[in-house]
């Protein structure tokens, strides 16, 4: 066991360290026992995972590298950040396609055991990097990682070749923890849980994990470890949580809260599965999970647990949005409570599997044949998607309409500190059930203020009614043809959606009241939104703002109010446009500036600082 030293004797605010190597490189558990170690000590963090759409992708193939970024700081942490301050590859197409992002003369270990000439040729080098003087503006820490591995294990049993190499992930990780002070104890303990069977396996990974920490503090390349000071947070109890798992929990906190069983109809799609896979381990809150045949049936059967009364939920990325399309008219329809999330990724068609982008959004609003608006709704962050999930699902019980909450590959695979709550805390969750029929009751009797028709459980007595995807009378439910009456219909479903403004809170602007520039953003963009307008600020930039929108249809009642106190208005979106054509269509005389960027990733802290700048001269 190995803790953290007692005085070391350079102290840092904030780093942001990137693992790379192979698909099989165990480079994401790397990276998150160095996440969650660090969030154990008290720091802040932000993770950004980036890996290959291949299952297994072809070893040492520069479209292979698997990456996870991890920013950690003793100062608010709102992105995993840009430029690195220390790179780790574990091969040469790892070092080919991440060493444009770190900082000059800071720090790059490699292993030098896969830089052989069949490695170096899959990476389209000409020549060793390592030799020809294309790093001399790095610190460069030459490591024979897997040659210390195999020599560290040679005494352990019962190992292959396999396994041994596999470990060498846990010698780089043991470097980077005594090089910024971090206690190996989690780790070993992660070890001990998880291997628990496999004592081989334990003791293999813990020796290399100490190996990589005391071979790193024989090197006079680093004289002394940093350390990064807990992080000052609002007093509570936290946990390092990704948007993913924080989305599943939303719905169980929702269920509890409404008395209501939680039932998921699901067809695996990435970015979205691991909903799915952690509500998968709550049966004994009463979830009920079903991983349907395709993406129609998943929703179909949401639909039928919302109909037989039960808090109902399907989860997707945007092509199987597209294939969830008929069936979210029909719960639109029949007016029932159902909850969508998409988790988009980069499109169109297979696109991008595992990169962000915010393409979906377009599809979310129209993407229905006929009239047919819902509450569409995005998180902005990995902690609180917790939130949206919670609002999602009292949006859907409160309005009898379906929601479809968007997040995205960003935030749903990375992760930040969750301040743990308790239940009884959180707002109360209505429903419009109906128990017990009256001489005078019919199925679509409306609430007066929401419009939310009555919810009627199969199987009551007195309670019988039709539902489908024809057109129904007004009163009845019963199939209409009588062209007033769907007239009628289709303008209070539309009516219903826009009175969810009267529910939800207004916009409201961060830094700047009113000024020069506002900056406009939605769903997954916050943080690096937030980072770029502080950072100026902090810089004396008084005069920006920055409006972020969490409830996209209906839009917050005072968004054209917000938007009147600034000269000028950008709006940034990892898609060509689609948020701004909302606003254009909603708000005209307003000129709205764009800052697009669709490469699968999130934007950069100084692109965004850039082109702020030169609209605030």
């Amino acid at each position: 066991m190995i803790t953290a030293k007692a005085e070391p004797q350079e102290v840092l605010e904030a780093v942001i360290i990137r693992f790379v190597g192979d698909s099989g490189d165990g480079m994401q558990l790397t990276g998150t026992q160095f996440s969650d170690t660090s969030a154990m000590f008290g720091n802040d963090v932000a993770t950004f995972p980036n890996y290959p759409a291949e299952i297994r992708a072809p070893q040492g193939s520069l479209y292979g590298v698997s990456g996870f970024q991890v920013h950690i700081g003793s100062v608010e942490i709102s992105t995993p950040g840009d430029n690195v301050d220390l790179l780790v590859a574990m091969n040469p197409a790892g070092l080919k396609t991440n060493l444009r992002a770190l900082k000059p003369g800071h720090t790059v270990i490699v292993d030098t055991d896969s830089f052989s000439k069949k490695n170096l040729e899959k990476a389209q080098y000409e020549s060793n990097p390592l030799e020809d003087g294309s790093l001399e503006n790095y610190r460069v820490i030459e490591v024979a990682m897997t040659s210390l591995t195999k020599e560290t294990l040679k005494a352990v049993e019962g190992l292959d070749n396999k396994s041994i190499t596999r470990s060498k992930n846990m010698f780089a990780l043991g470097m980077v923890y005594w090089m910024y002070d971090r206690s190996t104890d989690y780790t070993i303990e992660f070890f001990n849980k998880k291997f628990k069977n496999k004592p081989q396996i334990i003791e293999a990974n813990t020796k290399v994990l100490n190996a990589g920490y005391y071979f790193a503090e024989t090197l006079e390349l680093i004289p002394n470890a940093y350390t990064i000071a807990p992080a000052k947070m609002e007093s509570g109890t936290y946990r390092i949580i990704m948007g993913n798992t924080a989305t599943a929990w939303g719905f169980l906190a929702a269920a509890e809260k409404s008395g209501l069983e939680l039932f998921l109809g699901s067809y695996p799609i990435t970015p979205a599965s691991d909903i799915l896979h952690e509500l998968v381990k709550h049966k004994h809150f009463g979830v009920k999970t079903l991983q349907a045949e395709d993406e129609i049936a998943g929703i179909t059967s949401a639909i039928g647990a919302s109909f037989a009364g039960d808090l109902a939920l399907t989860t997707t990325s945007g092509p199987g949005l597209a294939l969830k399309g008929e069936a979210l008219g029909l719960a639109m329809m029949i007016e029932l409570p159902l909850v969508v999330v998409d988790v988009q990724r980069g499109g169109p068609s297979t696109g991008l599997p595992t990169k962000t982008e915010q393409s979906d959004l377009l599809q979310a609003m129209y993407g229905r044949n006929g009239e047919s608006p819902i509450i569409v709704i995005a998180a902005s962050t990995p902690s609180n998607c917790f939130d949206f999930a919670y609002e999602a699902a009292k949006l859907t019980l409160e309005h009898m309409t379906p929601v479809l909450l968007l997040t995205d590959g960003y935030i749903a695979n990375g992760s930040a500190p969750w301040k743990i709550r308790s239940v009884d805390d959180m707002p109360e969750i209505k429903n419009n059930k109906v128990s017990e029929a009256h001489e005078n009751w019919h199925p679509y009797d409306r609430d007066e203020n929401s419009l939310a028709r009555n919810w009627a459980i199969p199987g009551s007595p007195g309670l019988e009614h039709r539902v489908g995807g024809l057109e129904k009378d007004r009163v009845s439910g019963n199939v209409s043809y009588v062209p007033e009456n769907h007239e009628y219909m289709t303008k209070i479903r539309a009516e219903k959606v826009k009175r969810v403004q009267n529910y939800i809170p207004d916009i409201e602007t961060e830094f700047a009241q009113e000024g020069d520039l506002l900056v406009v953003g939605w769903g997954g963009t916050y943080g690096s939104l937030y980072s770029a307008v502080k950072q100026m600020s902090d810089e004396g930039h008084s005069n920006i703002g920055i409006a972020h929108f969490n409830y996209i249809n209906p839009l917050p009642k005072n968004t054209e109010e917000v938007l009147k106190k600034f000269k000028k208005i950008i709006v940034c979106e990892l898609n060509s446009g689609q948020f701004v054509q909302i606003l254009k269509t909603n708000f005209n005389g307003f000129e709205f500036l764009q800052l697009n960027k669709v490469q699968g990733l999130p934007f950069a802290n100084n692109e965004l600082i850039q082109k702020f700048k030169s609209l605030v001269k």
